[in-house]
């Protein structure tokens, strides 16, 4: 079984275009599609595809909906999708929220979020309607300033996570690449303060304070494409997009289980044979997730974060969220 194939669709003005038909769609690195996009999502899901501009040569791609069984939600602030959760169930396909929940309020470096209460409470109330199994608490990313440090950066995470852990199975960090991005970079010096990347020492501090804190909330702990091994600590390399999720949330799904080569063996008990490669090969080295199709655009995020890589200027994000069609276009 090929892992992506291509098909033929009919797009909106009639045009024929080429699609791809994945398994598993990731809505969305790019951009928050919950929190932005939510109605055109849901228009595109019911059209049963979706086109995204290719970041590197700006050509348009599609993307039929036709074989997806995962669709993989990335987001800061999912409420405005909570109102489509019925609807989103009725097309029986399996989905699950990576939910940021930072608390960088007092810094100011995300100020198109709403107030920490407000976003703490969303994710609870998403948990309780879907389960904590599909609902990741992420904190990332970690940055340190000049009030910033290792120490309150724990804080901040302890009273986020006294909060979450009875509603999630999992946490996942990781820690900010300023120097990688110039995107970010340059939106931090805009800032007028001083932030920095975390030291290898700096890493050990944290990773000793987030087991000290785990010893009460009992969560799977995991980074994010990072090149550090805490698992002396108790944290592992993490997938965001991750097999061995969907094997426990959506095992009754014949379809994705042998497409994940995920087989009831051993007085079902339960093993995932590894004869297939599903590693995603379009992402950074130490990324562990398996292969998806992702469906978003950069610069069309309004929470303005100043560490974000996917975002351009203020001005850009506006002038494409202002001429973003919700319903009738197929491209955000």
């Amino acid at each position: 079984m090929a892992l992506i194939t291509d098909k033929t669709i009919i797009v909106i003005d009639g045009r024929p275009q080429s699609a791809f038909l994945p398994v598993i769609i990731s809505a969305s690195r790019a951009t928050d599609i919950p929190a932005f996009h939510a109605e055109w999502f849901m228009n595109r899901l019911k059209a049963g595809y979706a086109g995204r501009i290719n970041p590197f040569n700006q050509i348009p791609q599609y993307v039929s909906f036709e074989k997806t069984r995962v669709l993989v939600f990335w987001t800061k602030n999912a409420k405005p999708m909570m109102k489509y959760l019925d609807d989103l169930d009725r097309f029986h396909i399996n989905y699950y929220f990576t939910f940021t929940v930072n608390d960088y309020e007092e810094e100011a470096l995300e100020p198109g979020l709403p107030p920490l209460e407000e976003r703490i409470k969303t994710f609870k109330e998403l948990s309780r309607r879907i389960g904590m199994g599909r609902v990741v608490w992420r904190f990332d990313p970690l940055i340190l300033g000049e009030k910033l440090t290792v120490q309150n950066l724990l804080k901040k995470i302890e009273d986020v996570g006294g909060q979450l852990f009875k509603y999630t199975k999992k946490l996942v960090i990781s820690f900010v690449d300023i120097n990688c991005y110039k995107k970010t970079a340059s939106n931090l010096k805009q800032s007028r303060k001083i932030y920095r990347e975390f030291t290898g020492k700096d890493v050990e501090t944290l990773a000793k304070g987030l087991q000290r804190l785990n010893n009460r909330w009992h969560l799977d702990i995991a980074t994010c494409a990072e090149k550090y091994n805490l698992e002396g600590y108790g944290i592992k390399h993490n997938r965001c997009v991750d097999d061995k999720l969907m094997i426990r949330e959506f095992k009754n799904d014949r379809k994705l289980m042998e497409f994940l080569g995920y087989e009831e063996v051993l007085f079902n008990t339960g093993i995932a044979r590894a004869s297939k490669k599903l590693k995603d090969k379009g992402q950074r080295k130490e990324c562990g997730c398996i292969t998806s199709r992702d469906i978003g655009i950069y610069s069309t995020c309004g929470h303005l974060c100043l560490y974000c890589y996917a975002n351009g200027s203020r001005a850009q994000v506006t002038a494409n969220l202002e001429r973003t069609d919700k319903g009738k276009d197929s491209i955000i």
